[in-house]
């Protein structure tokens, strides 16, 4: 995940991911499952959001608006960022922007 980072694909699946990882959907799904104790989707949001963080905190990037970074992290939806974004990180981006 943090090598070819697939979870930049807005339409990354489980399917997707279990074959670029050469195994079966429903392994990869109870693998995760079981021992993330998470569901996919929280899972692939988890790597989103760091690097949506990553970029938030970059004083490079500060022209980047928050629509920008979460088409740019894999989301499709300003409401599903948000909404994983705080949930991961306990605040909303543009005040962790503020704070970073």
């Amino acid at each position: 995940m943090s090598k070819n980072k697939p979870y930049l694909n807005p339409s990354l699946s489980i399917r997707n991911l279990a074959a670029e990882l050469n195994m079966n959907s429903r392994e990869l799904s109870v693998l995760i499952n079981q021992n993330l104790n998470q569901h996919f989707f929280d899972f692939v949001n988890e790597y989103r959001i760091e690097e949506a963080k990553s970029i938030l905190k970059n004083p490079v990037k500060k022209e980047f608006t928050v629509l920008e970074i979460l088409y740019e992290v894999g989301f499709n939806s300003k409401s599903s960022f948000n909404t994983a974004f705080k949930k991961h990180t306990g605040t909303t981006p543009t005040q962790f922007r503020k704070t970073a």
